[in-house]
């Protein structure tokens, strides 16, 4: 009798598992083919939009007089402007991100509440919005005497992805075996060399990575540089001069009451998803072949 109750229940449970199990594989289907048909309409809709209105002039051309109320020209001056800010800033961030990342792993590896304090801190500046970090490079530039210009840009955009750059090439050297870093450590390297020579080389895939997403969101947002760096019809020639973006060029062309100048927006908007979608897979090839590469 107690034999056939355990069995009973046994089965019972076995039931009760399978039933959860299918249960959340449903479940996880949803959420992931949802983000997938989210994604997919949205690109869907901006190229029905606007790729009507995409031309050679829209890339290659400046905009001419009357550009705003449906006159000839395009946005060849806001996707200058969107590179320069984004490479900047990328630089910017990597001077500062790939030491940091480093030094958390490498100089810090025996004082574990120390990382998890300074990688709380950086979580935390990666969640602050980005209109925050536009206001403070707002301040930070009527304090030095800035006016809004190309450098003002560079600099906030430049706060705004470094946390990025330092969190993402930091997880993936967490991935990296501790047993590297003794042995290296053994056999009389120092710490920058074990950092830059070693820990670097193992983490180039990540750190590529970590570059190429920062440079994502550093020519996608439009918030951190609504205040610093300015807006002109112009191609910056100098870093004092303002500088057009091209998410700030949607904004404005979105606002026009002209249908025209709208569906240009949109074209503008099918230059942006091209520039990010193409970055995003940069990202992915790149790190699959120095992955393979280190592996050899």
């Amino acid at each position: 009798m107690f034999s056939d109750i355990s069995f009973t229940e046994r089965r019972n449970m076995n039931k009760r598992k399978i039933i959860e199990e299918k249960l959340f594989r449903v479940l996880s289907a949803v959420a992931t083919y949802s983000l997938i048909a989210t994604l997919a309409f949205i690109i869907i809709l901006i190229f029905i939009k606007g790729f009507h209105a995409l031309s050679w002039d829209m890339v290659f051309k400046a905009p001419k007089g009357g550009y705003y109320y449906g006159g000839e020209g395009g946005v060849l001056n806001a996707i200058v402007g969107s590179l320069y800010i984004s490479i900047g800033a990328t630089l910017i961030a990597t001077l500062i991100g790939v030491p940091a990342a480093l030094f958390i792993n490498v100089h810090l590896a025996r004082y574990k509440r120390t990382q998890n304090t300074i990688r709380y801190i950086i979580d935390a500046l990666w969640g602050v919005p980005s209109i925050v970090y536009g206001a403070f490079g707002f301040s930070l530039m009527l304090f030095l005497g800035m006016n809004a210009s190309l450098l003002a840009g560079i600099i906030t955009v430049a706060l705004l992805i470094t946390p990025i750059v330092v969190r993402t090439f930091d997880e993936v050297l967490c991935t990296i075996p501790k047993g590297l870093y003794e042995a290296s450590m053994a056999l009389g390297s120092t710490r920058s060399e074990i950092s830059f020579k070693i820990i670097f080389k193992q983490g180039f895939p990540g750190f590529i990575t970590a570059l190429l997403l920062a440079f994502g969101r550093g020519i996608g947002d439009a918030a951190s540089v609504l205040f610093t760096a300015g807006y002109t019809d112009l191609i910056p020639i100098h870093l004092d001069e303002p500088a057009a973006t091209l998410p700030l060029a949607i904004f404005f062309q979105l606002s026009s009451p002209i249908p025209e100048v709208r569906e240009r927006a949109y074209a503008a908007a099918v230059i942006l998803t091209i520039i990010i979608l193409i970055i995003s897979l940069a990202a992915r090839f790149l790190s699959k072949k120095y992955t393979k590469t280190n592996l050899k």
